[in-house]
């Protein structure tokens, strides 16, 4: 058997024995709330929409009831699907700062202030704040152009242009002197005509807010100077008119001449006669005559003296003026000779310098001293060397250290006169210094001598010689003998020879030296000494140079045993030759005249 059963469901309407489920009937734009009584549940239409929450839910217009309303003063109320928004008039802004908003958070339009703004109303204008709009205005010196006040710069074609007054107006018996514009504020500088002279009132105009100059109140009076000053000694030529630009004219008297710059004196602008430059001055007569001197510029009463060719002035004014009784007050003017700021100019005893000074005697004069030396006989040596000098003194002199043998070029600079003059000089050939030796006594045939020295600037032209005088009973040696070569060993003569030769370049501080070693020194053959024969050693230091000669002589050495009474004597030759006198006396002891060292 079959059995078909059949179930019918309608909508919302349950069936028997079911509960309706009412949310699930809600409209899409609906929610499903619980009832306030507990019963059930209940379908109401969404915020935004009004309808039975069941079958229909249509949007709510909440803009019908007034923007004023729902969005507040000043706004705008736009409706939205299922809600809405606000928006602030022209002249107001959001106090959210956001361009829509809805009020529930306290949201409004406040006015805005247009006149913050620079330059709002344009040039000249000037602006005032309006709920939700603003006005303009022209500012003092400006007027309105193509409209009326108050208005606005977006909807009226009015604007503000600046009062323009025009050229300046002249003024009565005045110039116009200078003008900074026409506009508003702009100042016309006014000054008197010529032949008139400003007595009072204000000379400046200014342009005002109406556009009109005012101002100016400047009176001018025509000029008058009154009568001319008189001047001593002198008369006028004048036609009695005392107006700008009269001239008067002065004339000397009888006996007296015009000493001044000029003899019209014209009235000026500022109602005075200009200083009169007309001086009448009695006549002096001739020019002053001053020495050595000649007349530069002569003018009346003034005369400018210089001084002739080869003379310079020396003190005193080199102007002469015609005083007013007639008398000459001369220049004072020296003039004297010129020479040469340094002449004169010599060298004393080799080593001074002196000169004459050409300047004023209170002046200090510096003055710079070049000396350079140099020698034919030593290409290397270079003696420069520097002096300086101040001094008021009109002669002078300076000594310098001037080397011997020398040739020196001596230059000497006067600084403030920038004069320099040179001299030269050659120095002599002195005698040269005797060597400290060490004298000893020997019986030994072949000595060895011993000498100490300071080096010289000469040694290149110096040397030393060595004599071997064998002992007689009188015995004469001459310092400045030319000596002989070492005697031949044939030759028994008993007279001194040259038994070496050594130049002083060769020579050290300290030298040794062995008499008789059979060697050649410088030439001379140093012969052995016989034994038993008795000797004395003679040192002598030679400079020469070209025909000059210079020598000086010591006692070295006494060789053998036998005792002798030694008398030393230094005589002087005519050429400043030392001449050695050695008298030799048997039986006596040795007493020596030399300081041992």
């Amino acid at each position: 058997m079959i059995v078909v059963f059949l179930l019918c469901v309608f909508a919302g309407v349950p069936t028997a024995g079911q509960t309706l489920d009412v949310c699930a009937t809600c409209h899409v734009n609906a929610r499903c709330d619980d009832k306030a009584d507990g019963s059930g549940k209940v379908c109401n239409c969404k915020y935004g929409f009004v309808g039975n929450g069941r079958t229909y839910c249509q949007d709510k217009d909440e803009c019908q009831i007034g923007a004023s309303r729902i969005c507040g003063q000043h706004t705008t109320c736009h409706n939205t699907y299922g809600s809405y928004f606000c928006k602030c008039l022209s002249g107001y802004s959001p106090s959210n700062n956001m361009d829509v908003f809805i009020p529930n958070d306290g949201t409004h339009c406040q006015d805005i202030d247009e006149c913050r703004i620079s330059g709002q109303c344009g040039e000249g204008g000037q602006c005032r704040n309006m709920e939700g709009s603003f006005e303009c205005s022209c500012q003092l010196g400006y007027r309105v152009h193509n409209g009326a006040e108050p208005f606005h710069p977006d909807t009226d074609k009015a604007s503000c242009k600046v009062v323009d007054c025009g050229q300046p107006a002249s003024v009565e018996d005045t110039v116009l002197l200078s003008f900074t514009g026409t506009t508003y504020g702009s100042e016309a500088t006014f000054v008197c005509d010529e032949g008139f002279i400003w007595v009072s009132g204000d000379n400046i105009s200014v342009c005002g807010a109406n556009g009109l100059w005012r101002g100016s109140t400047i009176v001018c009076e025509e000029v008058d100077c009154g009568s001319p000053p008189a001047l001593p000694h002198s008369h006028m030529l004048w036609n009695k008119s005392s107006r700008i630009g009269t001239e008067v004219v002065y004339q000397c008297n009888s006996g007296y001449h015009n000493v001044g710059k000029g003899n019209v004196s014209i009235c000026t602008a500022a109602g005075q006669w200009e200083e009169p430059p007309v001086l009448c001055q009695a006549k002096c007569g001739p020019v002053p005559f001053l020495a050595n001197s000649e007349v530069v510029w002569h003018k009346r009463s003034v005369v400018i003296h210089r001084c002739v060719e080869g003379y310079h002035s020396w003190r005193g004014s080199n102007v002469s003026v015609c005083g007013v009784s007639g008398v000459w007050q001369e220049a004072t003017l020296r003039c004297i000779e010129i020479k040469p700021p340094i002449n004169h100019l010599n060298i004393l005893n080799e080593k001074c310098l002196h000169w004459k000074a050409e300047k004023y005697e209170e002046d200090t004069e510096d003055y710079k001293v070049t000396y350079v030396g140099s020698r034919d006989y030593q290409r290397s040596f270079h003696d420069k060397r520097k002096r300086l000098l101040s001094s008021k003194a009109d002669q002078l002199e300076l000594c310098l250290n001037l080397l011997p043998v020398t040739n020196y070029s001596i230059s000497i600079t006067a600084v403030s006169a920038r004069f320099t003059a040179t001299i030269t000089t050659n120095t002599s050939l002195p005698v040269p210094p005797a060597p400290v030796v060490y004298y000893r006594e020997f019986e030994t045939p072949i000595p060895t001598l011993r000498l100490r020295r300071s080096a010289n600037t000469l040694d290149p032209i110096s040397l030393y010689q060595v004599f071997v005088l064998p002992i007689e009973e009188i015995m004469l040696f001459d310092c400045s003998s030319p000596g002989r070569p070492d005697p031949s060993r044939k030759s028994k003569s008993s007279s001194e020879y040259i038994t070496a030769q050594i130049r002083l370049t060769q020579v050290g501080t300290e030298m040794n030296f062995t008499v008789g070693d059979g060697l050649y020194y410088g030439g001379f053959y140093n012969a052995p000494l016989e034994n038993g024969r008795n000797y004395y050693i003679i040192l002598r230091a030679v400079s020469h140079w070209k025909t000059a000669l210079k020598s000086s002589c010591v006692l070295w050495a006494k060789i053998g045993g036998t005792s002798y009474v030694l008398k030393v004597s230094s005589l002087s030759a005519a050429a400043s030759v030392g001449l050695v006198a050695l008298a030799i006396l048997v039986g006596y002891s040795c007493i020596w005249f030399f300081k041992r060292t």
